[in-house]
């Protein structure tokens, strides 16, 4: 992180990567996320949170880690959050994880590997639920395996936007996030408009650590349910299915 690692030149980042956070009412996991990042994430450029006009503790906890910028956006909603990142990263490479995850180790390496081939502008992987028992996580992983994985094959897209890596240039092309899909279809959509830009690869191996609190909320069958019908409703008609989703972040 810029300032807080003391480095003297911006020679010294391989790749100028922005971390961006949003946040609402992220009090019990906003703390370990930081904190792993602060453990895996030597390599970025900066790490800015936006709280998205949360009532709880999150700024709180955040202001206690000094090397992380506290961005408040009033207007509630993951799209409006996400676009104050855009505009507020001074870094050349974006990266958005939610509030509820755990960054691994070799991820930021993982990224700068990656994106050295000049035809990729996005990465994305799956989620590892940190908080699920050990076969809960096997059926999730099979989800990944046998269904998203050849779906990516087929369409040449497919993101994950708690885990999901983009060229700053390539996404302010398109426009940044779509302010009219608040949740299901997100992904997809913005996973679609960078594909005609170039390369959005989906990894198996670059995963992410992430709570399981929306499977839990939601069902697992329920979620993969309205994924899936999402996914296939911005792949053939640009628009999601489902409008409405749990207030569940």
């Amino acid at each position: 992180m810029e300032q807080g690692l003391g480095r003297s030149s911006l020679s010294k980042y391989i790749m100028k990567i922005s971390l961006i956070i949003p946040a609402y009412n992220e009090e019990k996991y906003i703390e370990e996320c930081l904190l792993s990042v602060q453990k895996n994430g030597d390599q970025l450029f900066e790490v800015i949170v936006i709280n998205n006009a949360s009532t709880d503790r999150t700024a709180i906890i955040v202001k206690k880690f000094p090397n992380v910028r506290l961005i408040n956006e009033e207007k509630r909603g993951l799209p409006f959050a996400r676009n104050r990142g855009i505009a507020e990263a001074k870094g050349d490479i974006l990266a958005f994880i939610d509030a509820d995850t755990k960054l691994p180790p070799n991820w930021v390496k993982q990224i700068i590997s990656t994106l050295e081939d000049k035809n990729t502008i996005s990465l994305s992987g799956p989620y590892i639920y940190f908080d699920f028992s050990f076969i809960k996580k096997f059926f999730v992983w099979m989800y990944w395996l046998i269904l998203a994985w050849p779906t990516y094959l087929i369409t040449g897209y497919m993101s994950v936007l708690g885990n999901f890596v983009v060229r700053k240039s390539a996404i302010k092309k398109i426009g940044g996030f779509n302010n009219e899909i608040l949740f299901y279809g997100d992904d997809t959509d913005i996973a679609k408009r960078l594909s005609h830009l170039g390369k959005v690869k989906f990894s198996l191996s670059f995963i992410m650590y992430t709570s399981a609190r929306r499977l839990k909320g939601e069902g697992i069958m329920s979620t993969a349910y309205k994924y899936v019908v999402n996914f296939l409703w911005i792949v053939f008609i640009n628009k999601p299915k489902t409008t409405e989703h749990a207030n569940i972040r």
